[in-house]
């Protein structure tokens, strides 16, 4: 079967990724990896994190994935020596001086897309290496992918959603010249998403305050179906920095997709993909070469019309009676909001069917007061409270 890769860096988007229909979960741990901007776990959560996943079956990636300077070759290893001593199933490498370290454990490697593997030479030569995955270019093609699975050896892993870079394969050295924050070891500050200026040698503007290096992001809904035939063993969704909601309505649209694929329900799993977080979407390589449409000039962040409104915060859970009472320190609730109540090890995602206040019913509560939510998963006290809002 193939595999939905989801992505998580807490506790909240670990619980969103396992309950929503992952095969297998990535992460890092707080260094050496390419989201070091995230909140991530720690090297001694990697056991309790192996042990979550395979209670549900799911497999679990550590990413160890950016350069690696030889002062940090030590550091290194003993993360591989912890991951493997936690049952992590593989983990992530873009540089080719951790093999031997993984290879001295036993430990299980899965090549980046941070390699740029655009043919089946190339990844055949990992496997020769010992790798037993190597995660494509994004630059592939669905025509080449094809030809490249089936010449391949080796496992082959492709990205199916989620942020793209201006960059080869996320290579980039913008930020690293302009910031001093080097992409390639997780710091990226983006400033391909801003707004820029330029004018060539003869003093012509070609852009004027345009984001003309924001790319759109990448959907494959749209032709799900063709990637799942081309031969891939993994889809794998970016989103190591985005929150419980994004990942679980992510995975949950295309675990159906991948379960069930159906061109008439592609306009819906649309609807819900562009809830959550989007720059907007774009096919990336897979279809053609990305052009001017692949990119939005307009805005920095989300073009999502749903935006994700701080409530409060619970401070008290009845799990006889399945309710939270919620202060709502931060805006009002009404029968029919849709929350998230998201906690270190809490992601709860409903709509409000029955609430009270001092044990009458009510279709509306305010600011300062105190409700009690029939909540249908156990959620903890100090959980905070939102609502997702049309904007």
């Amino acid at each position: 079967m193939i595999e939905l890769l989801a992505p998580c860096h807490d506790w909240a988007t670990l619980k969103a990724a396992l309950d929503s229909g992952a095969n297998a979960v990535y992460f890092g741990i707080d260094s050496l990896n390419m989201r070091l901007n995230a909140k991530s776990f720690k090297i001694t959560d990697l056991t309790k994190i192996s042990n979550l996943c395979h209670e549900k079956k799911v497999r679990a990636y550590l990413a160890l994935n950016s350069i690696i300077y030889e002062r940090e070759l030590k550091k290194a290893e003993n993360i591989i020596k912890k991951a493997k001593i936690a049952s992590i199933d593989a983990i992530i490498i873009q540089d080719l001086g951790l093999i031997p370290l993984l290879k001295k454990h036993k430990m299980s490697f899965h090549i980046s897309t941070q390699a740029s593997v655009s043919n089946s030479k190339a990844a055949n030569i990992y496997k020769k290496l010992g790798a037993s995955r190597v995660i494509l270019a994004r630059e592939v093609s669905l025509k080449d992918l094809t030809r490249l699975a089936k010449n391949s050896k080796i496992d082959t892993e492709v990205f199916i959603h989620g942020a793209m870079c201006a960059s080869i394969s996320g290579r980039c050295f913008m930020s690293g010249a302009i910031y001093q924050k080097s992409a390639n070891r997780g710091e990226c500050m983006q400033p391909c998403r801003q707004e820029w200026q330029v004018k060539n040698k003869y003093g012509n503007l070609i852009y004027d305050n345009e984001r003309f290096m924001n790319a759109k992001d990448l959907c494959t809904i749209g032709f799900l179906n063709k990637i799942v035939k081309s031969g891939v063993k993994s889809l794998k969704i970016e989103g190591r920095m985005k929150d419980a909601n994004y990942v679980s309505t992510v995975v949950k649209v295309y675990r159906e997709a991948i379960n069930n694929y159906d061109k008439n329900k592609v306009k819906d799993w649309l609807k819900r993909l562009s809830i959550v977080y989007n720059r907007g979407f774009s096919t990336g390589f897979y279809l053609g070469k990305p052009s001017t449409k692949d990119i939005e000039y307009e805005k920095e962040g989300s073009v999502s019309k749903i935006k994700k409104i701080a409530l409060g915060v619970v401070k008290n859970y009845y799990p006889k009676i399945q309710v939270a009472e919620i202060l709502l320190n931060h805006s009002a609730l009404k029968l029919g909001d849709e929350l998230i109540i998201q906690g270190k090890t809490t992601y709860i995602k409903q709509i409000v069917k029955s609430m009270q206040i001092n044990k009458k019913d009510v279709l509306k509560a305010n600011k300062g007061q105190r409700v009690a939510v029939k909540i249908g998963q156990t959620c903890r006290k100090n959980d905070q409270v939102f609502k997702l809002n049309n904007i």
